[in-house]
């Protein structure tokens, strides 16, 4: 029975676009093949379900053929099947619909909203009742 490393599979089977981040995903703990966590060199053969935690979604593929050469896009379907459960596409759909909201503080450039309130806060207003340039120093 044909095996293959599962970084090399996966990304002979296009779920990721380099071998080097496979390998980082199994190291990270983010693969999983029949419900344990696996290193990158562990082997696979057809009939294995492989998860692959890409957060927020759980996806999951049955082996169908355990290869170690990319193919084309177009015969993916007979290298893997995915098995992905419709309640993980349904929190892909909510975190899309929700957006930036669960951004992490201190990321990339503030939303439009972010920056109205921090213009908002810095505006002359605000340090008009602070009298700052006054010269009655009481010495």
């Amino acid at each position: 029975m044909p095996e293959a490393r599962i970084d090399k599979w996966m990304w002979a089977a296009r779920i990721f676009k380099t071998r080097t981040i496979a390998a980082e995903a199994c190291k990270k703990g983010r693969i999983s093949v029949n419900g344990s966590q696996v290193k990158p060199a562990r082997m696979i053969k057809p009939g294995d379900v492989v998860q692959v935690r890409k957060p927020p979604v759980t996806y999951s593929f049955k082996v169908l053929q355990a290869i170690e050469k990319r193919v084309g896009a177009k015969l993916v379907p007979e290298i893997m099947e995915n098995v992905t459960t419709p309640d993980q596409y349904e929190l892909l759909e909510m975190s899309r619909i929700s957006g930036f909201v669960d951004r992490a503080r201190g990321t990339g450039r503030p939303t439009k909203k972010e920056r109205r309130d921090l213009d908002e806060f810095f505006t002359p207003e605000y340090f008009d009742e602070f009298d700052f340039d006054s010269d009655d120093d009481d010495d």
